[in-house]
């Protein structure tokens, strides 16, 4: 296949010398009741009780509930909502950002947690258009524990901390090395493996800890899951596509290539054809079986930390961090076109493709079908001479598979590869005994090459022609001017060029279930004829080589940070203790790249007629790829200065405040702003305390959404269509005021609390809804507002076949960044355990949980039209809007024992059911055919709940071995009414899994 080869540059190599990391290590120290908790404050030293409500979970928490994986402990975090870590290409959200996880606190959005390694910032992934930390990068085996401030906190750490943080903190205390290994089992794969080593101890005077690991997940396909394909009478949203292959076409043109007639060996192939005879006659063919489940991954962490007293009063800590991630997308043979072929390709210009009435293919299909498939044909079933097909809503290779991928499926296979850079220097000198200033810089870097699978629209229309093939004498439009039709027909075909049949005949089988074709050209037929490739009636390899083409994008992240803080005591006293202060500031630097190959970089290709002209030109200037679109390589920068301050307050000994305040410049284009907070604590009695809190948070345009340009795939009138979200210079920053109060009980034995938490959140920087666009413009019938010119703002948003208006000829769809409407949200959080001593044995038992009462959206209006009417998304799907999926209760239970060198633990996990909002329309014509009213399959999603058990034994040669089982009643998925016909931000696909390990300390 034709790839212009680009790929960027290794970020320093020197640096991955230094660094490490260690996947699930199951025996890191436990953190003892007394551990103070760092995250939440900025001042050293600050006393155990504090106000923020912090949630701790500890290395030994993770290895009692089997050692989860990042994606599978955020999947069940109860105040994560949302998740962007499994395979879900079809979502936008998650689109380019395969192989990565985020959490996404409150289901605000994964851009708004803000995630950190030791205290200190990590740089965001830059592939997608969510701009969210990639925590696999994390050193998983090396952490000590993972705090959680479930509360706005910009006073304290700045932009990003809306919906609260989470701090991974590594060992600090491990003596010696430890290795370790797992295998887990999942049916249909060849399961996952992770193996980790890390050594910890004293070298002279330097405290030293450095550790490495690897973990390996195997491919899922959907085919492996008998639940994750079904009929298109069960979920017509299930994988298909009225833009497929077996396609659609219009064979006389009268009506602007806008008619559909489906290809007559549609349902042989395994296609749905909907409305046989009129003039939505559809073939819907499915997609979704070429894609995974899970896609391969291979992925290693390298991580370092060192301190090292320079005297007695100084001292240095350096870390480094280096994760890298190999995955692949196994995708769609190919896209269907948006982009129509230029007057440079033979036939084009005419805003549509074009079949001429000599191609091979064409007179073979109307001899096969004649005029009941459309076609104007004479008597004996050849095209008139004046014939032409316009293919529509198509593209050129679905369920014959594409012939340049060598898989059983013969699905495109895209890499996407990921680098995480971190290095953190940093000071402290003890100015007095109780008085630090710390000095420190990180530097962070997020590295992400994808690759993706494209036509050349005018080598397409070329092929179609009979002028494809890398070696056609008549490719160029010079090599064919002043060339008449006849003329063009005797060389069609001839000196090196091929044709490319776009019809089913060309189709031996169906290469996902089998399905022969029985009217394959290939096979002995009345009217199949020069059944050679370059006939025109089978596809040759080398064909599509010359149209099907590799694009490559690299976005890339960097961001510095300098602080300065000075902390202690302020020797200030009040009738409860010394007041405690943190004073200092903060610079940050941040910068996007994003960079193409010359295959969409429109400063190589800026036209679809520049890969057969180089003069060619256009207004605008698209590109010459016809579904992911070109862009012009992007460079955005941005600086924010920062000064805080902090101050602990021992109102008495019961009574406990903390008050911060934060000043950040953005610039001039963005501004700056002041976020105070304020929160107190009071133990009413020895065990009974209340605690609260008030305060501002704020977060300013990243860069690369003031001008990134980047083409997601959204289902739109019955297809998938290109949409593209660009930049916007204009957004202006979003800001939240948060609230929270809590009731914590310890008697001992028995601990428990109870949060209530509230948002008010305005401006929130997102993507434009697409569905409601949509649902604006064309309404229930398909049309319903075009033309109507208080809708003519949002209908210039789209790119029309012929350029009629309808849901059904959409071909791109123009979105932008913007500042979305209010939202305000509110619940309770609560935990809760117990633990009884019966002498032989310890049981415990707990219960941890969130209820959201209410998630409320304002009216969304783009282009003056409201396109997102004000709703609660609490307990809703909340498909293509700005919201993300949101159950209303999320939380697990649990029991274990420890036995002596025994630990036993149970846990039932439960995830609330949604409603999907969209009503039944969303079918569009083929309601007519299916009776939507009989399809409800879906509309209540239901509820998740699954039963975990794991269980250690430590043996005394400082050997644990381990087991796991997840799912063990090997429960599916809710069915959903999406692509992969259930929620993969919310439930696992995995059913019944079994995990044993083994780890070995020396």
């Amino acid at each position: 296949m034709k790839a212009h080869l680009y790929r960027a540059g290794a970020a320093p190599a020197a640096l991955a010398a230094m660094l490490l990391s260690a996947p699930a290590a199951a025996q890191a120290a436990v953190a003892d009741e007394g551990q103070i908790v760092v995250t939440g404050t900025l001042i050293r030293g600050a006393v155990e009780q504090a106000p923020a409500p912090v949630e701790v979970i500890t290395a030994e928490d993770l290895a009692l509930q089997g050692s989860p994986t990042a994606v599978d402990l955020i999947k069940l975090l109860p105040g994560s909502a949302g998740v962007l870590g499994d395979a879900a290409q079809f979502d936008t959200r998650s689109q380019f950002n395969e192989g990565t996880a985020s959490i996404n606190l409150r289901g605000l959005g994964p851009q708004r947690t803000l995630v950190l390694l030791n205290g200190n910032r990590l740089a965001a992934t830059g592939g997608g258009n969510v701009p969210t930390v990639d925590i696999n990068l994390i050193p998983w085996g090396a952490i000590d524990r993972i705090e959680i401030l479930k509360d706005g906190a910009a006073a304290t750490y700045g932009s990003d901390a809306i919906a609260g943080v989470v701090n991974f903190i590594t060992r600090t205390d491990q003596d010696g090395f430890l290795a370790s290994g797992d295998y887990r089992y999942v049916r249909g794969s060849d399961g996952d493996w992770t193996g980790a080593l890390s050594w910890g101890g004293d070298l002279g005077p330097a405290r030293v800890f450095v550790a490495g690991g690897y973990q390996h997940r195997s491919e899922l396909a959907v085919t492996d899951r008998d639940w994750a394909l079904q009929p298109y009478g069960v979920n017509p949203q299930g994988g298909f596509s009225g833009g497929g292959s077996p396609g659609n076409f219009d064979f006389n043109g009268s009506t602007g290539g806008i008619r559909f007639d489906a290809d007559e060996g549609c349902e042989a192939l395994g296609g749905f054809r909907s409305l046989p005879g009129s003039t939505a006659d559809l073939c819907n063919t499915n997609y979704l079986a070429f894609s995974n489940i899970v896609e391969p991954e291979d992925r290693f962490q390298l991580f370092a930390d060192i301190e090292l007293p320079l005297s007695d009063r100084l001292g240095l800590r350096l870390t480094g961090l280096y994760g890298h991630t190999d995955t692949v997308l196994t995708t769609s043979p190919s896209y269907l076109p948006t982009i129509a072929p230029s007057g440079n390709a033979a036939f084009g210009g005419s805003g549509l493709f074009v079949i001429p009435s000599y191609a091979p293919a064409l007179i073979d299909y109307c001899r096969r079908y004649g005029a009941a498939a459309g076609c104007d044909a004479d008597a004996a079933g050849n095209p008139q001479s004046s014939a032409l097909a316009y293919p529509v809503r198509f593209r050129p290779l679905l369920l014959g598979g594409n012939p340049l991928f060598d898989n059983s499926r013969m699905a495109a296979k895209l890499p996407r590869n990921s680098d995480l850079y971190q290095v953190t220097g940093e000071l402290a000198y003890d100015l007095a005994p109780a008085l630090t200033l710390t000095g420190g810089v990180t530097f962070s870097e997020y590295d992400r090459y994808f690759e993706g699978g494209d036509n050349f629209v005018d080598l397409f229309q070329n092929a179609l022609a009979g002028f494809g093939g890398e070696n056609c004498a008549y490719a160029t439009p010079q090599s064919r001017a002043g060339l008449t039709q006849a003329q063009l027909a005797a060389l069609a075909g001839t000196d090196g060029c091929q044709f490319f049949n776009p019809f089913s005949t060309a189709t031996q089988a169906n290469v996902v279930t089998g399905q022969a074709n029985p009217e394959y050209a290939g096979a002995s037929n009345p009217f199949g004829f020069g059944l050679a490739p370059g006939a025109g009636l089978i596809n040759d390899a080398s064909t599509v080589d010359d149209f099907f083409t590799i694009i490559q994008r690299r976005a890339n992240i960097r961001q510095w940070v300098g602080n300065l803080v000075l902390s202690g005591e302020s020797g200030v006293q009040l009738p409860g203790g010394a007041v405690r202060f943190a004073l200092g500031g903060q610079y940050r630097d941040d910068r996007y790249v994003r960079e193409y190959g010359a295959t969409n970089n429109l400063d190589v290709y800026p036209c679809p007629g520049s890969v057969l002209n180089p003069a060619a030109t256009c207004n605008p200037e698209v590109g010459p790829v016809g579904f992911l679109g070109s862009n012009r390589n992007v460079d955005v920068a941005s600086d924010v200065w920062a000064v805080f301050a902090e101050a602990q307050l021992p109102i008495t000994d019961r009574i406990t405040a903390q008050i911060a305040a934060r000043y950040e410049d953005y610039g001039a284009g963005v501004g700056s702003t002041f976020d105070p907070q304020a929160r107190i604590s009071a133990e009413l009695t020895d065990w009974l305390s209340v605690r609260g809190g008030v305060g501002t948070t704020f977060r300013g345009p990243p860069p690369q959404s003031t001008l990134s340009d980047l083409v997601i795939l959204t289902f739109i009138g019955g297809a998938f269509r290109a949409v593209d979200t660009l930049g916007n210079r204009d957004l202006d920053p979003e800001s939240a005021t948060t609230y929270n109060a809590g009731l914590l009980i310890d008697r001992g034995r028995f601990r428990a609390s109870l949060d209530w938490w509230r948002y008010d959140f305005s401006g929130g920087i997102e993507n434009e809804p697409v569905n409601g666009i949509v649902a604006a413009l064309f309404g229930a019938t398909g049309s319903a507002n075009c033309g109507d010119p208080a809708y003519a703002g949002l209908q210039t948003r789209f790119t029309f076949s012929g350029g009629i208006c309808g849901a059904s000829n959409v071909q791109r769809l123009r979105s932008y960044t913007f500042n979305s409407a209010d939202v305000r949200t509110s619940g309770l959080d609560f935990q809760a355990s117990y633990e009884a001593d019966l002498g032989a044995a310890v049981v415990q038992t707990g219960v941890s949980g969130t209820y959201v009462i209410e998630y409320e959206v304002g009216d969304v209006v783009v282009e003056g039209i409201m396109v997102q009417p004000a709703f609660d998304a609490v307990g809703k799907l909340n498909y293509q809007t700005t919201a993300y999926p949101l159950p209303q209760w999320k939380g697990y239970g649990w029991v274990q024992g420890l036995f002596g060198p025994h630990a036993l633990r149970l846990q039932v996990n439960y995830i609330d059911g949604t409603t999907d909002q969209r009503g039944a329309d969303v079918f569009g014509p083929n309601c007519a055919v299916l009776a939507c009213a009989a399809v409800t399959g879906g509309k209540q999603v239901g509820s998740f709940t699954t039963l975990d058990a794991s269980w250690r034994w430590s043996l005394p040669t400082r050997t644990i071995l381990s087991v796991a089982l997840t799912n063990l009643f090997d429960t599916d998925p809710p069915f959903a009414r999406l692509d992969q016909n259930y929620d993969p931000l919310t439930a696992s696909p995995l059913g019944f899994t079994a995990k044993v390990g083994v780890s070995q300390a020396f």
